[in-house]
């Protein structure tokens, strides 16, 4: 018997690949096909999937054909809500072995297993979710071992398959140890850090792939099972999709989601008194704006917040559409503490434009650049290229004192600015930074502290 797999992971809602790939799998895929998806296929950066709870998803899903796909972590991040919401409407399977609610009920719509029978083939696909540690409790989850619960859906499911995959959102290091520890698995599909495998490798006489991120390629895995069931790996790639024509399905699909998305999402919320401009590199209302914000709502003796969290300005009405499109990234207000030195490293770095426009690329950013820090609670006494004194209120910053910073946790994990990850006592937010720009934006008080400049220069330097 033979079987062809095509696989996908980490797409993260890039639509345009998709259309790509969706003609690249009608292709490849024959009657002996089955098509899984290893998670992050939906990013709730995507306006089609905020406006309509992540039934575009679905829709792209049933369209190409899935057989199943596991559930990645952002499938997670718009909430347990949603989440139950996209499994219970679809007709793909939502698989996840260890993820369950935090009062450890299950998810309406998720299994923790699926058997897929193609031509007297019996299939047992089961799927792990990554654990997202401090982060759970805000996502309303809980995350059980994931070895554990292989090993329990293997013994659950025995004599019932003739072929069991495992779809692993978990990084293809922990799937390693995976191979090693549990021989009944024949292949794993990794997800989660974003490998991409040129061709399966075998380890442990596991088949294992991996096929990147972003739509950018899609994996093909194919097999001969022998009347023993011994599993043999006749050919494997990971097929680049840049070049595939666009599948006018998956196009057709988005402009109506999109359609509706934008009815739901563009009511307005409140129309803004103020410009709330926005910038790179100069300090700009907009940052400030979300540093004040994060300081008054985590309590903290400092907010420190860069721009690149943002896209662009607020200039008239504020609506949910609006929100996404100016801070699509889902960062967790986050507090820790940091030394006094630690901060003015940071923001001296943050006065070198090439620091400021650097590639901003790290968990859970959906922006471009890094971008300059604001700061809530103090001035930046600078003369364009050294800082020279932090002034908190009318005290001097000390080098070896710990300040309460709130903040994101992307600063948190010194993505952008090193320093800060020289941190402590991190205690994370389950809201997202643009709940802050909602809840703040139309406060006249916080909109008016805004446009007050904190980067205080003392001289020039010529240049």
């Amino acid at each position: 018997m033979k079987l062809r797999i095509l696989h996908t992971n980490d797409l993260h809602s890039n639509f345009d690949n998709f259309s790509r790939m969706a003609t690249l799998i009608s292709t490849y895929k024959n009657e002996n096909t089955i098509v899984l998806d290893g998670g992050d296929f939906a990013d709730f950066k995507s306006i089609e999937l905020q406006g309509t709870k992540g039934i575009a998803a679905i829709e792209l899903l049933e369209e190409v054909g899935y057989d199943a796909l596991t559930i990645g972590n952002n499938e997670m991040f718009n909430g347990v809500g949603t989440l139950e919401h996209m499994a219970s409407h679809s007709s793909v399977p939502f698989i996840s072995n260890n993820l369950v609610k935090k009062d450890l009920s299950i998810i309406q719509g998720v299994v923790s297993s699926a058997i897929v029978v193609k031509n007297g083939l019996r299939i047992l696909i089961t799927g792990s979710s990554p654990d997202m540690g401090v982060f759970n409790e805000g996502l309303g989850i809980h995350v059980y071992s994931y070895k554990d619960m292989i090993a329990n859906e293997i013994k659950r499911n025995e004599g019932q398959y003739d072929l069991c995959i495992l779809l692993s959102h978990i990084g293809t290091v922990a799937d390693e140890e995976v191979a090693e520890d549990i021989s009944e698995i024949d292949i794993i599909l990794s997800a989660h850090d974003h490998q991409l495998y040129n061709e399966a490798k075998i380890a442990h006489g596991t088949i294992m792939n991996s096929a990147g991120n972003y739509g950018e390629y899609l994996g093909i895995v194919d097999i001969e099972i022998n009347e023993n069931k011994q599993v043999e790996l006749i050919y494997s790639a990971t097929l680049p999709t840049k070049n595939e024509e666009i599948d006018e399905r998956i196009t057709t699909i988005l402009k109506e989601n999109k359609a509706k998305a934008i009815t739901t999402l563009s009511r307005p919320l409140y129309h803004l008194e103020q410009p709330l401009w926005h910038d790179v590199l100069e300090e700009n209302p907009l940052t400030n704006l979300i540093a004040d914000g994060l300081k008054d709502m985590l309590k903290c003796e400092i907010g420190l917040i860069n721009s690149g969290i943002a896209n662009s300005g607020i200039f008239h009405d504020l609506s949910h559409k609006k929100l996404i499109e100016v801070c699509p990234s889902p960062l967790n207000p986050t507090s820790f503490e940091v030394k006094g030195k630690d901060i003015k490293l940071a923001l001296e770095q943050s006065l070198d434009a090439q620091v400021c426009l650097a590639d901003g690329r790290g968990p859970g950013f959906r922006g471009k650049f890094v971008g300059r820090l604001h700061i809530s609670g103090a001035d930046i006494i600078h003369d364009g290229k050294t800082i020279e004194g932090v002034m908190i209120g009318k005290r001097l910053m000390e080098d070896e004192v710990w300040y309460s910073v709130a903040s994101s946790d992307y600063l948190q994990r010194g993505s952008g600015y090193p320093s800060l990850a020289h941190n402590r006592n991190d205690q994370y937010s389950p809201d997202e930074i643009k709940d802050v720009i909602r809840q703040y934006a139309n406060q006249p008080d916080f909109v008016e502290r805004a446009m007050m400049n904190r980067w205080k220069q003392v001289a020039s330097v010529s240049v």
